[in-house]
């Protein structure tokens, strides 16, 4: 079984130390090895910090380049592939300053951007661009839905605020998708723990719905017992998603009837979601919504 180097390495370093694509191959298969990137590879017991995201991108981009949009997401920890792209690998995204040549690779999806030096930093050696930059770039370039989740994403783990997006917004003056990043930047909060969570928000919004609070915390006694991913405390309305993840097994299952039972003991009215309901183009759960809005004569 052959031995592979704990950093990134590319398919041509592979083939150097004597490793043919089809070893690479089996090893991707059987969870040896993790392809990162088209041409790109790291052992998968190594963790994939934005260190070692970056340098696995500085073996492939050139000098000049700037990662950027989902390519920096990725490196800041905030994945934006759509899940049938991971099937083919999606390339790194990148830009060059104007004046230079854009990287001609094709792993590398390369163009050029006017960027200032507040813009990007230097992670092991690679320009990537900050994650408030990279937010109002995907705040452009992604659609509506998927666009404002990475917002939401990376302003929580990256702790940057809502003036520092305001503060962009000018800069963004005649290009491609500002109309929607203008709609987007007053929506962003970062409180939305998921995609599915942000999603549902916006939807609510996008319906002219009045904006329900993230991550409430129903108390009992004063003492927080429940948190909801999205709630109207006065009319006693949670909405809440289960995903696949943590609300498919039977003690899942058992969990979530428990928790909802004593909400609605307590005179709730728990609007429940799946990824089939977000699916669902009419959103027939937002009607039901604002049924229960309107009845309980919430403005």
């Amino acid at each position: 079984m052959p031995t592979f180097p704990a950093d990134p390495f590319t398919t041509s370093m592979a083939a150097s130390w004597g490793f043919s694509r089809k070893v690479l191959g089996v090893a991707v298969a059987e969870r040896r090895l993790v392809r990162l990137m088209a041409g790109l590879y790291v052992r998968s017991d190594v963790a994939l910090t934005p260190l070692l995201r970056a340098r696995a991108a500085a073996l492939v981009v050139s000098d000049h380049s700037v990662v950027c949009d989902r390519t920096a997401a990725w490196i800041w920890g905030v994945d934006c592939f759509a899940y049938a792209e991971l099937d083919g690998t999606p390339a790194l995204e990148t830009c060059v300053l104007r004046g230079h040549r854009a990287t001609e690779r094709p792993e590398v999806d390369g163009g050029t951007r006017d960027l200032r030096d507040e813009d990007w930093v230097i992670l092991d050696g690679v320009r990537v661009t900050t994650p408030l930059r990279t937010a109002m770039d995907l705040g452009c370039a992604l659609r509506r839905p998927v666009a404002f989740a990475a917002m939401e994403e990376l302003m929580r783990v990256h702790g940057f605020a809502l003036a520092d997006l305001r503060r962009l917004l000018p800069r963004y003056f005649r290009r491609r998708g500002v109309v929607q990043l203008r709609q987007l930047v007053p929506l962003v909060r970062g409180v939305a723990e998921s995609q599915p969570e942000a999603w549902m928000r916006l939807a609510i919004i996008d319906h002219g719905l009045p904006e329900p609070a993230a991550q409430h915390w129903v108390t009992d006694a004063g003492r927080p017992v429940f948190r909801l991913d999205l709630a109207y405390p006065r009319a006693r309305i949670a909405i809440e998603y289960d995903g696949e993840e943590w609300h498919t097994s039977e003690r899942d299952r058992t969990r979530d009837l428990a928790r909802r039972a004593w909400l609605e003991q307590r005179g709730w009215t728990v609007v429940v979601l799946t990824k089939q309901s977000l699916n669902d183009v009419s959103d027939p759960w937002v009607t039901e919504l604002a049924t229960l809005l309107r009845t309980r004569k919430v403005a």
